[in-house]
């Protein structure tokens, strides 16, 4: 079960698209594993329209366009008729084939499994996940392994954000560290715990220097991650790694 997600501040401006390319892709993957935060987006969504449009109203009436397109409208249904009018038995016939045969082909179109199309797997260090829907345009770079960490990034251009997945083995763990800037975690599949809670997939998780943690997972676990700076180990010999932080970042 999803116990953590993006705060209603963060879902309005996703609706209104003022986030980061970055912060958008993680919020959209969280969104379509998350039935509760997919339902509040739409509720946001209408009421962004409502306050666009005014309720009951279309953006042709808002902008005074109606009598122009009622107008257009009827000069169209006219001209059908015309046209409609001044065509022998032979020529109808075939229009009504050539109106069938694209009424078929739509009807085909409809009936595409687009899921079958657009599903992507990725396998890392023996670990198949799918990919979220928000991912599957972007680039996804070959992962770079480090111990019972591998990392991959994503070719989004966003200025210091960096997104990136990160797969941690079965029974492998982050050492203690904290977050020079802020850090978003999605889980996407397994598990991991730290001293603040334990994880599930779906969870959204957001850090920063307030937050001092050892992610540890017995499962394994694949995380989309977002940063805008490196991390910082805190505790023994891990602390040599701090030179290799941006490696996670």
């Amino acid at each position: 079960m999803i116990k953590l997600h993006p705060k209603e501040s963060l879902l309005s401006s996703f609706v209104e698209g003022s986030l980061p390319a970055s912060l958008s892709v993680v919020i959209a993957s969280h969104v379509e594993m998350c039935p509760e935060c997919q339902k509040q987006v739409e509720s946001l969504t209408e009421q962004a329209a409502n306050a666009c449009f005014g309720e009951g109203s279309s953006s042709a009436t808002q902008f005074g366009l109606a009598p122009q397109v009622e107008m257009l409208c009827e000069e169209l249904m006219d001209f059908d008729s015309d046209v409609e009018a001044s065509l022998n038995d032979s020529e109808l016939s075939m229009l009504e084939a050539i109106t069938s045969a694209t009424e078929e082909v739509e009807h085909v179109a409809e009936t595409v499994d687009l899921a079958a199309i657009t599903d992507k797997e990725i396998e890392v260090s023996g670990a198949k996940f799918k990919v979220p829907r928000a991912l599957r345009n972007i680039e996804i770079k070959p992962f770079q392994g480090l111990g019972n960490l591998s990392r991959s990034r994503l070719s989004i251009e966003d200025g210091d954000l960096r997104t990136s997945l990160l797969h941690i083995d079965k029974g492998g763990s982050v050492p203690t560290h904290t977050h020079k800037g802020f850090e978003v975690t999605l889980l996407l599949q397994g598990s991991f715990e730290d001293e603040m809670g334990v994880y599930q997939a779906g969870d959204f998780i957001w850090l920063d220097a307030e937050h001092t943690h050892q992610p540890v997972t017995k499962t394994g676990c694949v995380c989309l991650t977002v940063s805008n700076d490196a991390i910082h180990f805190t505790k023994g010999v891990s602390q040599l790694l701090n030179p290799i932080g941006q490696f996670i970042y």
